[in-house]
């Protein structure tokens, strides 16, 4: 059963956490999303929400994935606001439900692709703004939904979020690291081969090229060290 949990979970999820690291994690959250729905509470009109759901996937990426390029601040702030914005806009041109949901999280994606904010979080931003429709509760309502509370929601989690990880000592907005170069040269592995392998997956993987670069070369680092150790005299 251990077995079987162990290869299930996410890769992403077992990048040296221990259990202290999990916990202040999860304590960033508390933080991001109390922020969140205590300050936007404050300004957002009685007819809107204090804070949306969408902002919960929100932090999981911003507190326990940082380094990933669908957590940056621009990602999460953009991906929201632009995904409620096409929700809104959806459910106002459409007024099966239904049909506007699966129209608006399918352009949400669109548009966040080509305006290079993928966000995940922000397909559920778009259908939450069909579903709660507040251009039901006025036009100023429909107005500022992707603002406020979306688009406020977002803007302090991401605060929260870099106050959070500059406290625990790591990066972000998140910077790679260059691979050595000494090493790149010796393992004679080249920025377009990297690039080529990616393209003949045909995938999309969650990780910067910079990222990938740096991990291969570790790899190959702990590879020649472990040769050197086992042909080590006695």
């Amino acid at each position: 059963m251990g077995q079987f949990f162990s290869s299930v979970l996410p890769f992403t999820a077992r990048g040296g956490y221990t259990s202290f690291l999990s916990l202040a994690v999860g304590l960033g959250a508390v933080c991001g999303i109390l922020a969140s729905l205590t300050l936007t509470g404050l300004i957002a009109p009685a007819a809107l929400p204090a804070i949306v759901a969408p902002i919960g996937a929100s932090s999981v990426l911003v507190f326990a994935i940082p380094a990933s390029p669908l957590a940056k601040p621009y990602a999460v702030i953009m991906g929201n606001v632009l995904s409620a914005a096409i929700g809104v806009l959806v459910s106002i041109a459409i007024p099966h439900q239904m049909l506007a949901a699966g129209l608006a999280v399918g352009l949400a994606i669109m548009v966040m692709t080509a305006t290079r904010s993928l966000h995940p979080p922000g397909g559920a931003a778009a259908l939450t703004a069909v579903l709660l429709h507040p251009s039901s509760a006025g036009s100023t309502a429909a107005l500022l939904f992707p603002l406020v509370p979306v688009g406020l929601n977002s803007l302090i989690l991401v605060c929260v979020g870099i106050a959070f990880h500059r406290l625990s000592g790591r990066s972000y907005p998140h910077h790679a690291m260059p691979a050595s170069p000494t090493t790149e040269t010796a393992t004679e592995l080249r920025r377009e081969d990297i690039l080529a392998a990616l393209h003949k997956t045909g995938e999309a993987f969650d990780i910067e090229l910079e990222d990938l670069e740096r991990l291969l070369t570790l790899a190959e680092e702990h590879r020649d060290g472990r040769g050197a150790v086992r042909i080590a005299p006695n």
